[in-house]
């Protein structure tokens, strides 16, 4: 088996207005809490690896909050006032990094953040019959993907985002029902 490509990864998990979050209940929490993101983000960055060979450690911030919060900073940043389910703030300025612009094998490459509302995830989760914590997932790897540079201007760019979300939930063993 060859080595994993990803040596470390680190998530910092920040739970911002989760317990406040509308109909939040004490399951909801324990799945936000206990659910695998830094297992699952790593397994997902390995299957990635291709396209972003310039690192063996990297960093992101998850952040999950409540539609407020969310709100406030996509009509900050993005000028929309109103939530939505998830905002992702590359720290890298190109497009997908390439492997020339490699760093130093004990340096993480910080990715950027990744802000959902688990209020809309709620709401989402019920509208397409799966679980929170599916739901979750899936907006994680849209995040994700958004970090490494992959955007969808149109119907033809949506649809693979799509599908390479679909895989890497696939790959950690979760399935969309969408």
């Amino acid at each position: 088996m060859a080595p994993s490509p990803v040596k470390t990864l680190t998530v910092d998990l920040y739970l911002q207005d989760v317990f406040n979050c509308e109909a939040s209940n004490d399951s909801d929490i324990s799945d936000i809490i206990t659910a695998t993101w830094q297992q699952w983000i790593q397994t997902w960055l390995e299957e990635l690896h291709s396209i972003i060979t310039i690192s063996g450690a990297y960093e992101l911030s998850l952040r999950l909050t409540s539609d407020y919060e969310i709100q406030t900073l996509n009509n900050q940043y993005r000028h929309k006032n109103q939530p939505t389910d998830v905002l992702a703030f590359a720290a890298l300025e190109v497009k997908v990094p390439q492997s020339s612009e490699k760093i130093s094998a004990d340096e993480s490459l910080y990715l950027g953040d990744i802000i959902i509302s688990v209020d809309t995830a709620k709401q989402q989760a019920r509208q397409n019959h799966h679980s929170l914590t599916v739901e979750l997932a899936w907006l994680v790897a849209h995040g994700l993907l958004h970090l490494l540079g992959w955007d969808h201007p149109d119907e033809e760019s949506l649809l693979q985002m799509l599908a390479q979300q679909e895989t890497l939930l696939k790959l950690v063993g979760l399935q969309p029902n969408n």
